[in-house]
């Protein structure tokens, strides 16, 4: 028995260095696609002068940085034809605009032209109402009630349908998390929305900044959140392509990755108790 009983830790252990090994999976990589990041944020109660575009490239999965992109042509003109021009700064890739005017309700469109292509997107500036200041913290929280809770609201404007965008990003976590609200069930009411993670403790810092954002883009969004399995749903969902609002006017299969959006944007700071 003994020697039996041997032999049975010899195997268990054999087996169990033997799953140490890492397993380099061979993975097919697409030809890169153009990624255009334009999210104007105009934070309230600022001048939201200086906006920038950021331009990339799709890469293989187990590469650690995304390749920039740089020549592109890119401006932003509003209704009445007003140019505001991104030139591309010091840093490859990025595009800055230091005489933005954002004006909520304005329509806006964005022009990149990139080795002779052209992509064009039209947006609307969408207004956010304030984040309250009172913010509540519950240290019976989260789903299995031992989680360090914070619960913030804002007023919804009734008069007509909204649609929202959070973002809460704490010293615990590397990552922000993104969440999306509608007014559909609350038209008019006090929006209220939670935020909870296990590792939060006393005297952690948590950042809040709350989008007004257009209803096109919050079906966009959703579906980023569901490939990406960050929807808070235990099934997440088969990860599929998102088509945004930028188009290839040569080319319309041939699109760019990415969203031209304008949000008005607040934001709010809480210290954990």
């Amino acid at each position: 028995m003994k020697l039996f009983k041997g032999i049975l830790i010899l195997a268990v252990g054999v087996f169990l260095t033997g799953c140490e090994k890492v397993i380099d999976v061979k993975l097919d990589t697409a030809s890169p696609k153009l990624v255009i990041d334009a999210s104007i944020d105009w934070l309230k109660n600022t001048t939201g002068n200086e906006q920038r575009v950021i331009l990339s490239t799709t890469t293989g999965y187990y590469n650690a940085e995304f390749p920039t992109v740089s020549g592109a042509t890119i401006f932003i003109t509003n209704s009445i034809n007003t140019v505001f021009n991104f030139p591309e700064s010091s840093n490859a890739g990025e595009y800055i605009c230091t005489d933005f005017k954002p004006v909520i309700g304005e329509t806006y469109k964005l022009t990149v032209i990139l080795n002779g292509v052209t992509y064009a997107a039209v947006e609307t500036l969408t207004g956010t109402p304030d984040i309250e200041d009172t913010i509540k913290q519950s240290n019976a929280g989260g789903m299995t009630g031992d989680e360090i809770e914070i619960q913030f609201s804002y007023q919804d404007d009734g008069s007509r349908d909204n649609y929202y965008m959070t973002r809460v990003k704490t010293n615990r976590v590397a990552f922000p998390e993104y969440s999306l609200e509608s007014d559909e069930m609350f038209q008019g009411n006090k929006m209220v929305q939670f935020y909870s993670h296990e590792d939060l403790e006393k005297g952690d810092s948590a950042n809040i900044k709350l989008y007004g954002t257009s209803k096109r883009f919050f079906e966009y969004f959703t579906k980023i959140l569901l490939a990406s399995g960050n929807d808070g749903s235990p099934f997440p969902s088969t990860p599929t392509a998102a088509r945004g609002n930028i188009i290839n006017q040569t080319d319309a299969e041939n699109y760019a990755l990415g969203y031209f959006r304008l949000s008005e944007v607040v934001t709010r700071n809480y210290t954990i108790q």
